[in-house]
């Protein structure tokens, strides 16, 4: 919000007026207007127009009739302070239907009118959305992310694992028929990701210090190392030991219950023969 001074003159006369020149407004916000008559005047009555194709009276205020807002604006617009030098109003819900000119007139007599010339420019704001796919490299990911907003957002990537990286960077933006930009940048993030990872992406406004947040949390990678292959071989190897242990220690009993059974069959044969 800036405030400026405008010098306006009506039929040679000269007044300043106190306003701002821009007043910024994200939607579903409320925007206020001001405006100060910086030298004192017989002002009768203060006028506040919309300015679109033509000029509508939007509301007034003198000392006779007081605060008016006339019809179709109720909804929409309030006094926030009255007076005939210094007057605000309040625009509620700002919608993109809202952007525009707005003028103050401190309506003198006999002077005439005095005008300020506030200007309302809305903006919008979305939360981004994060997409993270593997590339063909074990070490790295493609990370996009996608913002919409009015005027065209801006868009980061950060990472919170400090060995990854960002590199080859693309951005496009796209106009939407709403009046509202997409802006797409996607990156690769590259590194060895042993820890879980938060991938943060912020849409922000260029009008405003605003931006808003999105975070996707990455799993740890468990790599197999030269490390892991021994100790897994190792443990294979031992299971196949102690399958050839037990093997062999079911092929000495068989042996040597043959072996029993063989000797009890001839001592058998043997005594049978003797009687």
């Amino acid at each position: 919000m800036c405030l400026t001074s405008q010098t306006v003159s009506p039929t040679a006369l000269t007044a300043t007026i106190q306003t701002q020149q821009t007043v910024l407004a994200a939607v579903g916000e409320d925007a206020e207007f001001s405006c100060q008559l910086l030298e004192t005047k017989d002002v009768l009555q203060v006028t506040w127009q919309k300015v679109t194709t033509g000029k509508k009276n939007v509301a007034t205020y003198s000392k006779f009739y007081g605060q008016r807002v006339n019809d179709g604006f109720t909804d929409k617009f309030n006094f926030k302070y009255t007076g005939l030098q210094n007057c605000s109003i309040v625009i509620r819900n700002v919608t993109v239907q809202d952007e525009g000119c707005y003028h103050c007139l401190f309506n003198t007599y006999p002077e005439g009118s005095f005008t300020g010339k506030p200007c309302l420019q809305v903006y919008e704001l979305h939360e981004p959305v994060v997409d993270v796919r593997e590339s063909n490299s074990t070490e790295e990911w493609v990370v996009s992310c996608s913002a919409t907003g009015r005027p065209a957002p801006t868009v980061t990537l950060s990472v919170s694992q400090q060995d990854l990286n960002f590199s080859q960077y693309n951005t496009v933006s796209v106009s939407n028929t709403n009046a509202t930009f997409t802006v797409t940048t996607t990156a690769v993030l590259s590194g060895s990701r042993k820890h879980s990872t938060q991938v943060g992406c912020k849409s922000g406004s260029n009008q405003r210090n605003l931006g808003v947040l999105t975070f996707v949390f990455l799993k740890p990678v468990f790599m197999f190392n030269f490390y892991n292959y021994i100790l897994l071989s190792l443990v294979f190897l031992k299971g196949i030991r102690i399958s050839v242990t037990l093997s062999s220690l079911v092929l000495v009993v068989l042996c040597v219950s043959a072996h029993i059974f063989v000797g009890y069959m001839k001592k058998k044969s043997h005594s049978r023969k003797s009687s």
